[in-house]
């Protein structure tokens, strides 16, 4: 029965007051909820909501809209939103595809903070269904409602009780988020929750992501305090750079898991036809997922395995696994799952064995995995399991039993709960049978160690667990400095500048193909270097320009047209004479000519032929349709297509992601030198890629690049070719990178009051150290002013604290450093601007070395700080200081905050950007 609700009353438009829920409380934790399309027909959508909602435990109201009813059970219907007499937290709406337009406008109008639309019919069906959620978002334009749906089967919250789905049961609370664009998959999902005790602490089917997308829900799932870890369902991930940004935040304190179908063509095109959007192309989102920390798994089981294992025990420090078994055949297949996976077995310590040989049986197994034979009793498990987890060599436990005539299975697992909480080693087991092991599973699960059904399946969720958490510690590793800002009128600014001024003159020339030389040019612009390359228009140029490089030469195609130069016989190899270079000249002529047309031949490039020991590498960039541009690295040369070597990354990169890139390709082992062969300097080619890098990200006009060879030798490393395609000059919105880069155009020099030189520019990753050395210089004072509260030194140069604030997501942090001049270049401020969640503002707050403090920094600091947020097109800034923070409070009142009356000590500025 639905609650009792209250009588109607006039229609009442509620204002927007900050005393009801923000949208997203609002679509969780209503106070007030109305039902559009509420019915009492039975085997409808709507009754079936209607029964669901109505949860007479609730203390929530809950409303039903119809206006071709005027009851619903004995309860009151009411023809609108408008009608309805208090002021609505979430509406859910579950009405023919053509209304939802206009009850949405009702909404928008009515003060609604969020929306659930039940109703399919939309993007899935066609252009015209496209064209309804246009008129939807029309609808809500203006408000600050936020939408889940449409076509999605709901949203549940099962500690508060909210069933706003029409599916046919209620999820168990737990601790697990969970968010999926397939709501078939939902309901089967809740199914299997039932039977296995899976508890959810939101339970969310968003459909088509016409408003709030995957960002938004992580967001706040984020910063729940129910959910533990993050689980999804994805078929298309809609906006990248905001999940990409809120993926990136979260997954360093909260597992983010994904299920993300579409690794075949056939499943790719089933994904897309069933939610109308791009899937993505698998090796791109597979890079976005590693970029971010988010774990990508195969399978169902898969995705909840993890997420328990990674909920109830730590994250292993590395991937070397014990295994201890009763049973030999159970122990191989764990075994076999973990090499095949790319884990280790832990090489047990002689000290080890030893103890161990100590109250085995003779013939247990004098290795891992440890086999302590079939007639193990409960003592002999306890014994065995505590030893294989204090070698120092384990980085996981697996206890593996299967039921035999002296093995009592709950008294095992008794014995194995003191194991639960083992400091950074996760401790995981698989208890195998049926019916006679289930008492023992239920001890396991109650002390918070995953068991499992078979044991392969559990050494695979280790190997995953080590998997996230190898890649996370890998993402925030601290890389070598490199100079993202390039200061106006040095050499390197000026080239780029030029490179840039190139790019725009083909364009605006009608060319998208720009020439080898042209390419070339770009490259050495940002420091890739390249083989000297002559342009000559004639046969008798091409011989000068060959006698002033030095034979042998080689002799290409010079064209704005041909893409591939060795499809029409484009490329002469090794001449080593007037005579060949000739003959070479009318050759590349006569073929183009042939195969292609005169029109395409504008001459040849001359360049030295360039023999090298070393590895033909391909580094190249092209556009994704849902992620921007992304890079290509691997082996290169003329069989790149046949060894199929090249991995994808996303930009910019910096040396520990190009590290990272490079690794995942089989050509790097080789590049640390095999067989006798000298290494190549791995180091300059991280750098060589960050470099590249940037030239895709800031030369947004090209559209394909590629480097092909890139020669990689001990001697050095050498562009021989490149290719680059540009956008058309129609085309005037360029693809974005799916990660915001460095923005460099918040950089500038300065003088302190007494003249010393600094410059003030945006924090990177590479600074961890300098800012290590910048906490060294702050006084206890200048700490608490800051934090409020003391914050011990160890604590505040913990790298887990420093990755947080060097690893800036630029779309929603700016950090600014100010930093001396010199060989030392010390950090001496920290400026930052946060930007809120869910509101177009952003906190500021800075820190200032005590021996730098009084000179004027505090207010060039802030001024540039607020600039930025104008530039951000924030809407307001905001700031607390404490109360007796007095410098702070006059530089906030010089700098046009409005200041509260102190409360609790503290004093809140608000500055409004015009």
């Amino acid at each position: 029965m639905p609650p009792t609700l209250p009588p109607p009353a006039a229609p009442v438009i509620p204002p927007l007051d900050r005393e009801r829920p923000a949208p997203f409380d609002a679509l969780f934790n209503p106070h007030t909820v109305a039902l559009i399309g509420a019915t009492d027909r039975a085997g409808s959508v709507g009754h079936a909501l209607w029964a669901n909602l109505s949860d007479p435990a609730s203390t929530r109201l809950l409303y039903a809209v119809n206006p071709e009813r005027s009851e619903i059970e004995g309860y009151p219907c009411f023809a609108n939103i408008a009608s309805v007499p208090k002021p609505v937290d979430l509406a859910v709406i579950a009405t023919p595809a053509r209304t939802v337009p206009g009850v949405v406008g009702e909404c928008a109008r009515a003060g609604v903070r969020a929306a659930v639309i039940i109703s399919a019919g939309f993007r899935e069906t066609g252009a015209a269904g496209a064209a309804l959620e246009q008129r939807i978002l029309d609808a809500a334009r203006g408000s600050s409602m936020r939408i889940i749906g449409p076509n999605c089967l709901g949203v549940m919250r099962p500690s508060s009780g909210l069933n706003a789905t029409f599916a046919a049961s209620m999820a168990r609370p737990g601790r697990l988020g969970f968010i999926s664009q397939s709501g078939a998959l939902c309901t089967a999902i809740l199914d299997w929750s039932q039977r296995e005790m899976v508890g959810f602490s939101a339970f969310v089917s968003i459909g088509s992501m016409l408003d709030a997308g995957w960002g938004d829900l992580i967001h706040y799932l984020g910063d729940d305090p129910q959910t533990r870890s993050i689980i999804l369902y994805m078929e298309s991930i809609g906006d990248a750079r905001t999940f990409l940004s809120a993926a990136r935040e979260i997954a360093l304190t909260k597992p983010i898991i994904v299920l993300k179908p579409g690794r075949t063509e056939a499943a790719a095109k089933a994904a897309a036809s069933h939610t109308g959007a791009l899937t993505g192309q698998d090796d791109v989102l597979d890079a976005a997922f590693r970029r971010c920390g988010v774990l990508r798994v195969n399978t169902i089981a898969e995705l909840f395995y993890l997420a328990e294992a990674l909920d109830k025990q730590p994250r292993p420090r590395g991937p070397r696994l014990t295994v201890v078994t009763n049973a030999g055949g159970p122990a191989v297949l764990a075994a076999d799952a973990t090499l095949s996976e790319g884990g280790q077995l832990a090489a047990l310590s002689k000290e080890t064995l030893s103890a161990l040989d100590e109250f085995l049986p003779p013939h247990w197994s004098h290795q891992n995995p440890v086999d302590i034979l079939g007639d193990a009793d409960a003592g002999r498990f306890a014994k065995a399991a505590d030893l294989a987890a204090k070698d120092p060599s384990t980085d996981g436990l697996l206890v593996i039993l299967a039921p035999q005539a002296l093995t009592d299975p709950a008294t095992v697992a008794e014995q194995m709960t003191p194991f639960a909480h083992l400091p950074g080693k996760p401790v995981i087991a698989s208890w195998m049978g049926g019916q006679s092991v289930e008492r023992g599973e239920a001890i396991l699960n109650r002390a918070g160690i995953p068991v499992y059904a078979y044991p392969d399946s559990a050494a695979r969720v280790f190997q995953l667990m080590w998997r996230y958490s190898a890649n996370l510690r890998a993402l925030y590793q601290t890389p070598q400095a490199l100079e993202a800002e390039v200061p106006d009128g040095t050499p390197s600014a000026q080239a780029r500048g030029a490179a840039r001024d190139l790019v725009e003159w083909v364009r605006a020339s009608g060319r998208t193909l720009l020439t080898e030389a042209e390419s070339k040019s770009l490259l050495e612009a940002y420091g890739i270097p390249t083989v000297r390359t002559v342009v000559a228009r004639d046969a008798e140029e091409a011989v000068r320009a060959a006698e002033e490089i030095g034979y042998p030469v080689v002799v290409k195609l010079h064209s704005e047209t041909v893409t591939h130069k060795t499809d029409v016989g484009g490329v002469r190899l090794n001449l080593s004479g007037a005579e060949e270079v000739r003959r070479a000249f009318e050759g590349i002529l006569a073929s183009v000519a042939e195969k292609a047309g005169r029109e395409h031949f504008q001459g040849v490039t001359v360049q030295p032929m360039v023999r090298l020991e070393g590895y033909e590498l391909i580094l190249g960039s092209t556009i994704d349709p849902q992620f921007g541009p992304v890079l290509l690295f691997g082996s290169g040369g003329q069989l790149v297509e046949v060894y199929k070597d090249q991995v994808v990354g996303l930009p910019p990169l910096n040396t520990t992601l190009a590290h990272l890139l490079m690794e995942r390709t089989r050509i790097y082992t080789a590049l640390g030198g095999v067989r006798g062969r000298r290494p190549v300097d791995v180091a300059a080619l991280e750098r060589l890629l960050v470099q590249f890098s940037y030239l895709v990200v800031e030369l947004g006009e090209i559209r394909e690049i590629d480097i092909n060879p890139l020669m990689a030798s001990p001697d050095g490393l050498l562009a021989l070719d490149a290719r680059v395609i540009l956008h058309p000059r129609e085309v005037t919105e360029l693809p974005r990178p799916a990660i915001r880069p460095y923005p460099a155009q918040y950089a500038g020099p300065w003088r302190l009051n007494d003249g010393t030189e600094v410059l003030i520019r945006p924090i990177r990753p590479e600074d961890e150290p300098a800012m290590v050395r910048f906490h060294h210089m702050l006084s206890d004072r200048s700490v608490y002013q800051r934090y409020f509260h003391f914050a011990g030194l160890s604590q505040r140069i913990s790298h887990d604290r420093l990755v947080r604030i060097c690893f800036n997501d630029y779309d929603r942090e700016i950090a600014l450093v100010v930093e001396t001049a010199g060989a030392e270049r010390l950090i001496i401020a920290v400026g930052r601007l946060t930007k809120a969640r869910l509101a177009n503002e952003a906190e500021l707050a800075f820190l200032i070395a005590d021996e730098y403090q009084g000179r004027g920094l505090g207010s060039e600091l802030g001024r540039r700080l607020v600039e930025v947020g104008r530039r951000e097109k924030l809407e307001r800034v905001t700031l607390e200081v404490l109360a007796d923070n007095s410098q702070m409070l006059n530089l906030a009142k010089d700098l046009g905050f409005k200041l509260s009356a102190p409360f609790g000590g503290v004093v809140h500025g608000v500055l409004e950007m015009k």
